[in-house]
């Protein structure tokens, strides 16, 4: 498995999000690495479809998608079970990574 971190320079959410990333991964057993790209203008965005930040992708792919969100150099909001917040919560990148909902 290949996790990626897309982020703005002096991102908000960037270590929040990271953190409890790495907790979910160690809660699965993976030892995946988790690499960070810093996203720096806006052609950037655009070429690669980045959406905000922190955008978390597995494999290459996003799993929390927002169709028809244009690309750009923003902060993100995850919709999540207590409401709008910076980062997905940890059932979320739970499911994400395993497809199951933890226990």
């Amino acid at each position: 498995m290949r996790i990626q971190i897309l982020v703005v320079p002096d991102c908000p959410h960037h270590k929040y999000a990271a953190e409890r990333l790495r907790r979910v991964l160690e809660d699965i057993g993976s030892s995946t690495t988790i690499a960070t790209r810093i996203i720096t203008d806006q052609a950037e965005a655009e070429r690669i479809g980045f959406i905000g930040s922190p955008t978390i992708l597995i494999d290459g792919r996003d799993p929390f998608p927002e169709p028809g969100r244009p690309a750009g150099l923003a902060w993100r909001r995850y919709q999540t079970p207590d409401g709008p917040a910076g980062f997905p919560s940890r059932d979320q990148l739970h499911r994400a990574l395993t497809g199951i909902p933890p226990c």
